[in-house]
């Protein structure tokens, strides 16, 4: 799952800096507007990127890693009712 998160996110990160590069590169050449609407779409890709590679999905179980802390961890896992950790 991580691997595919990650080839979204370079996905879409690479298709912002394509509209970038093109829209000043090729497009301002017959429409300056355009290259700005190119740009400002362009914009909005790098936090919708941040949102996909973040996105956990439903078999990210990240609330049962242990944190480092074994008082911590074994105070969480009473709560739980789980067995104590060896």
């Amino acid at each position: 799952m991580y691997a595919r998160r990650r080839h979204r996110y370079f996905a879409l990160m690479g298709t912002c800096i394509a509209l970038f590069v093109l829209a000043w590169a090729v497009v301002r050449l017959w429409s300056v507007p355009a290259a700005v609407a190119m740009c400002v779409v362009a914009m909005v890709i790098p936090p919708v990127a941040a949102m996909v590679a973040n996105r956990r999905g439903p078999d990210d179980r990240w609330w049962d890693d242990p944190s480092g802390d074994p008082q911590s961890d074994e105070w969480w896992d009473e709560l739980d009712g789980k067995r104590p950790r060896s």
